[in-house]
C-alpha cells in the first residue's frame, strides 16, 4: 500500500481556497488544477509501506497522533515549488499559518514513528501547504501570482490526523484508512480512533 498521513482541510478552509483561485483558474486554465475534494495536508509520506509493516506501524502512528493536543491553524497564501522560484515553478500551493510550531513537532514525531516501524527516513524540510496545481514542465508563474493577489484566508481546527492510502489512476485516488484524534491520550473523551465507514 502506498500511504502517507496527513491533515484533511474543513469545509471553510476548502471553500475559502476555491473561492480565491477562481481568478487564476480564469488566467492560467491550462495548469492541472486539482480536486478539491484530493487536498490534503501531508504529515508524513511513508510510500510503499509492506503489510507485514503495516500493524507495528499504524499502532506507533496512532500512539504518536496521541501525544498531541488539538491544535489551531490557518489556510493562509499563495506559494511555489521550487520555492522561490516563481519563474520556473512546477506547484502552486496555499500556505498554512496559525500554530505551526504544533503543526511541525506533529510531523517530525509522525516520521520518527514510521521511522521506528521500519520505513525509511524522509529527510525533506517540512513545508506545510494544499496543492492547488501543478504545471508540467515548470514555468513561469509569476502573472498568475499577481493574479491570485493575497490568497485565502480561513481558520482550520486540527483534531484528528488521517492515514491515507493513495491509489493512482482511480477515481477516488485517496482512501482513509484510519483516523486518530488528537490528544486522545491525555483526553479520556476522545476515542483513540475514529471509524472510517
Amino acid at each position: 500500500m502506498r500511504l502517507f498521513v496527513a491533515l484533511t482541510p474543513p469545509a471553510a478552509v476548502v471553500d475559502a481556497v476555491l473561492g480565491a483561485r477562481e481568478p487564476g483558474l480564469r488566467h492560467t486554465p491550462d495548469l492541472h488544477w486539482t480536486r478539491p475534494d484530493g487536498w490534503h495536508l501531508t504529515l508524513a509520506f511513508l510510500g510503499e509501506v509492506p503489510d507485514d509493516l503495516l500493524p507495528g506501524l499504524t499502532g506507533a502512528l496512532g500512539a504518536a497522533v496521541g501525544e498531541h493536543d488539538p491544535f489551531d491553524l490557518t489556510v493562509d497564501g499563495w506559494g511555489v515549488f521550487p520555492h522561490p522560484h516563481r519563474d520556473r515553478a512546477a506547484v502552486l500551493w496555499a500556505g498554512v499559518g496559525g500554530d505551526t510550531g504544533a503543526l511541525a513537532a506533529l510531523s517530525a514525531d509522525l516520521r520518527a514513528a514510521a521511522s521506528a516501524a521500519g520505513l525509511p527516513g524522509e529527510d525533506r524540510i517540512y513545508v506545510p501547504h494544499l496543492t492547488v496545481a501543478r504545471s508540467r514542465p515548470p514555468r513561469d508563474l509569476t502573472g498568475l501570482l499577481s493574479e491570485l493577489g493575497n490568497g485565502p484566508q480561513a481558520p482550520w481546527p486540527a483534531r484528528d490526523v488521517h492515514l491515507v492510502e493513495s491509489r493512482p489512476g482511480r477515481e477516488d485516488r485517496y482512501r482513509t484508512a484510519r483516523t486518530w484524534a488528537l490528544g486522545w491520550k491525555t483526553d479520556p473523551g476522545r476515542p483513540p480512533e475514529r471509524s472510517t465507514a
